[in-house]
């Protein structure tokens, strides 16, 4: 008896020592609060590990060559136990990593955790974002069925927009000027080797901030109470734990009703129509429909992106690791900001797409002016009038106008994807 207490005793120090390695030996009492954090940096590590998992299982049959590639992926749904499942928690764990890592990136803005010192952990927060996006990306194409041929086809051909090193950084991803062997090739190697490398080193080092700032932000307002400290191990590690197999059941009950996606094998002669990028990068594409392609694909990407990395490097007066804005402001600086989104982003589509047609007035003007700069510039000006809204309205500190800038942004964005994936039918005309 004694020595089996003392194998669990000794079991026990092994997994704290283990824990507080991750987590600080105590957190407040406000921090074990599920709807302070929702668990999503838990949840994104879950599915990671689930993914590692799951993809060294289809490595064991996958041929990645376009002669057997779209053979592999049918032998291994088709004769191999649970083949068509474990496929199916790849592909739908992949889809939700981007979600809850969105999420989680929201979270993190919106709990103050990216201002000083927590900022360059942000900017690790964001690469690491971007890793997730193109790992999905390159096991896009590991099926080689006509979806996934046309949609890499198409994200890569947005690359020819880009001035100077366009062309060669498109022929560079695909190993040739077209999609063939050599860019399945490429993206195997990035999929299964090198971006599991570099997702591993970010992750690492950004849980290492995470522990270094003495973990999770507080929550604003907190009382006396909520900053009592409370053990890790066993209060918040349960909670995680009850998270993790939640998320788990979920993917496993998705991953049952609903078969990751395989059409006929890639045919480059025929191409589908419409032929669309990954969802993902749905509203870039839809951007292309509107603006001049330099501007759709690099500039204004470009801009939000340093826009959004940028954020914890202003200066913010009285900002000292919470988000200063007063509980009176809070909600309506949120609700207003994705309110204007999901209103003004579709009423531009349809005002561009019936009634504009800017350049066919206007042919005197290169297009780069006339459906670039100019768009640009309209687009800037109406920014411009709904900063001086919420300054005027609302508050006029730096950081309300910085979160209410990032829900603007962030909301418009995720209504030109929707458009670009629920609304684009044939010839990326507009349907109902």
């Amino acid at each position: 008896m004694a020595t089996s207490q003392n194998y669990k005793a000794q079991r026990n120090t092994r997994v704290r020592n283990l824990l507080l390695a991750i987590h600080p030996g105590k957190v407040p009492a406000a921090n074990l609060r599920f709807t302070h954090t929702f668990g999503l940096g838990g949840m994104a590590l879950v599915i990671l590990l689930l993914q590692v998992f799951t993809g060294i299982l289809l490595r064991f049959h996958y041929d990645a060559t376009p002669a057997g590639a779209y053979q592999s992926i049918q032998f291994i749904q088709n004769n191999i136990v649970f083949g068509q499942l474990f496929r199916n928690i790849h592909y739908w764990s992949g889809m939700f990593l981007i979600v809850i890592s969105f999420l989680h990136l929201l979270r993190v803005f919106l709990s103050g955790a990216f201002l000083p010192p927590r900022h360059w952990n942000w900017v690790i927060g964001i690469v690491l974002f971007l890793l997730v996006v193109f790992i999905n990306f390159t096991g896009y194409l590991l099926p080689w069925d006509q979806l996934s041929y046309w949609a890499v086809t198409v994200s890569t051909s947005m690359l020819d927009y880009v001035p100077l090193v366009g062309q060669g950084i498109k022929e560079l991803i695909r190993g040739g000027a077209g999609v063939g062997a050599e860019t399945l090739t490429n993206f195997y190697t990035f999929h299964t080797a090198v971006l599991p490398g570099l997702i591993t080193i970010f992750l690492v080092w950004h849980f290492w901030k995470v522990r270094k700032n003495g973990g999770v932000i507080l929550p604003r307002n907190t009382t006396e109470e909520g900053l009592k400290l409370t053990d890790t191990y066993p209060h918040l590690v349960n909670r995680e734990m009850v998270v993790a197999l939640a998320l788990l059941a979920f993917i496993l009950v998705f991953s049952l009703f609903f078969d990751a996606p395989l059409l006929e094998k890639a045919n480059p002669a025929f191409s589908p129509n419409p032929a669309k990028s990954p969802w993902y990068f749905q509203g870039i594409q839809e951007l292309l429909l509107h603006f001049h392609p330099v501007f759709a694909v690099l500039i204004i990407p470009f801009l939000l992106l340093a826009g959004f990395t940028l954020f914890p490097f202003f200066n913010y007066k009285n900002a000292t690791g919470k988000l200063d804005f007063t509980a009176a402001t809070f909600k309506p600086i949120i609700v207003l900001p994705v309110l204007t989104g999901l209103v003004v982003t579709p009423v531009l589509v349809l005002v561009d797409e019936y009634l504009l047609h800017f350049q066919q007035h206007t042919t005197a003007i290169p297009s780069w002016i006339s459906e670039g700069l100019f768009s640009l510039l309209f687009l800037a000006g109406l920014t411009w009038a709904f900063v001086v809204f919420i300054r005027l309205k609302f508050s006029k500190k730096k950081i309300d106008i910085v979160l209410a800038l990032f829900i603007l942004f962030t909301t418009a964005y995720i209504v030109l994807t929707l458009i670009g994936t629920f609304f684009r039918g044939e010839g990326m005309q507009l349907i109902l």
